[in-house]
């Protein structure tokens, strides 16, 4: 038997169906499919009413009043990036200053020049407080300074002062009186930056004061070489944030805030190449504020002294075999990196250095003077070791002292003098304006 009555369904004809006027009257062909195409259509319908049934049934459904999500095309998971930056800026803008250095000889460091003498950057305004509001900026966009200028973003111009700059991380902290300055900078974390998120370069590029370029942070921590003198010999490294921002002259000083308005770091510098674009350099906030605290409190940043005046000795060796290519007879002087003081010399005449076989790495002393000389390190000395950690060169040394030692502690010595290995310790003491 089938879904159907036998009676409804079956070809079987009734008995009483066979006889009418005392014939048998046979359905017709067009009957019979009649008949067939509304059971399927019927079928059809009633499987079609049972399905959205049981969907209805089973599906989840929003709650009564519930709107659907809306979806714009100009904005990605409900999210207007444009609309982040336009508050992002407005928020920062007010904190933001230019900054005029008025120096004797010229603009310096390749800052933006607005007149001879006279050259530009950038500040954040990050503390008010008795009467005084103070900015961050860069150590060398207020190099040679004679007088210096705050214009804020409303074209209020007021003198500065500098409470205290270092040359080592680019930093410098200025004063002036708080009259018509209303906002602080919101300071950020830099740590919880993440590679390619959306990030604005607030400053004075080429004298365009409040000026915004936008861009992605292209590497959390980028090691970028940096000659303190300007001298072509990389003796420090700084870690910064590589932004696609561009940073043009002017803008060092001025804030990088994320979509939030809040500073995550300050500018400082770009690739100076005409082959290189859209990259640009930032200080995470994280590594400035310590060094703008200890400014605000010391004037400078107090940092340990060993007290030699060094040459990289792979330096020595190349200018050694340069001369000796050229002029058997000459002794092959050089020139004097920095320091771990950062000042320069020559190398001096004299003995001959002795260099035991396989020694290619190391610092030369050309000079010992303070702790270094009254522990007994002498001309001619060849470092190659602080505490056990290897030195290669007048940038480690530099750096295991500044990241590695404080004021009082005892850093033990590993050296060759005539060829010879020796041990000394040098109990360090606090570098003095006079110590260089």
């Amino acid at each position: 038997m089938g879904f159907f009555k036998d009676d409804f369904y079956s070809t079987k004809v009734k008995r009483s169906s066979r006889e009418t006027s005392g014939s048998w009257n046979r359905p017709s062909r067009w009957g019979r499919q009649n008949s067939a195409l509304k059971i399927a259509l019927v079928s059809s319908l009633a499987s079609s009413v049972l399905v959205a049934s049981l969907f209805y049934l089973t599906v989840d459904r929003p709650k009564s009043g519930s709107a659907a999500p809306a979806i714009s095309s100009s904005v990605s998971g409900g999210y207007d990036t444009n609309e982040a930056i336009i508050s992002a800026a407005a928020k920062v803008g007010p904190v933001v200053v230019s900054v005029i250095n008025q120096t004797q000889g010229g603009s310096s460091n390749n800052e933006a020049a607005i007149q001879e003498g006279t050259s530009l950057g950038s500040g954040v305004i990050f503390l008010k407080q008795k009467g005084k509001a103070y900015m961050i900026t860069n150590a060398h966009v207020i190099a040679d300074s004679v007088k210096l200028q705050v214009v804020l973003s409303n074209g209020t111009k007021k003198t500065a002062t500098v409470v205290g700059k270092d040359t080592i991380t680019d930093l410098a902290v200025l004063e002036t009186d708080d009259k018509g300055i209303n906002q602080i900078a919101d300071i950020g974390d830099s740590g919880k930056l993440r590679k390619g998120e959306t990030v604005i370069a607030v400053g004075n590029p080429l004298g365009f004061s409040d000026s915004l370029s936008n861009g992605i942070v292209s590497n959390l921590k980028t090691t970028v070489p940096i000659s303190l003198n300007q001298d072509g010999v990389y003796d420090w490294e700084e870690e910064v944030i590589q932004i696609s921002a561009p940073i043009n002259p002017g803008n060092s000083g001025g804030a990088l805030v994320n979509l939030n308005g809040q500073v995550v770091g300050i500018n400082s510098m770009k690739v100076a190449d005409t082959s290189v674009e859209g990259i640009g350099f930032s200080i995470p906030i994280d590594d400035a504020m310590p060094i703008v605290d200890q400014l605000m409190e010391h004037g400078k940043i107090k940092r340990p002294y060993l007290g030699v005046y060094s040459m990289d000795l792979s330096i020595y060796l190349d200018n050694k075999a340069g001369s000796e290519d050229e002029a058997p007879s000459d002794d092959g002087d050089a020139e004097a990196t920095p320091d771990s003081n950062g000042d320069d010399d020559d190398v001096p005449a004299g003995d001959e250095l002795v260099i035991p076989d396989g020694v290619t790495d190391g610092v030369v002393v050309l000079e010992a003077v303070g702790p270094a000389k009254a522990a007994g390190l002498a001309f001619n000395d060849i470092i190659v070791s602080l505490d056990g950690h290897p030195i290669s060169s007048t940038l480690d040394l530099r750096k295991y002292l500044y990241t590695k030692t404080k004021i009082g502690d005892t850093l033990d010595i590993t050296y060759y003098r005539d060829g010879k290995k020796g041990e000394l310790s040098v109990k360090l003491v606090e570098k003095t304006e006079n110590d260089g």
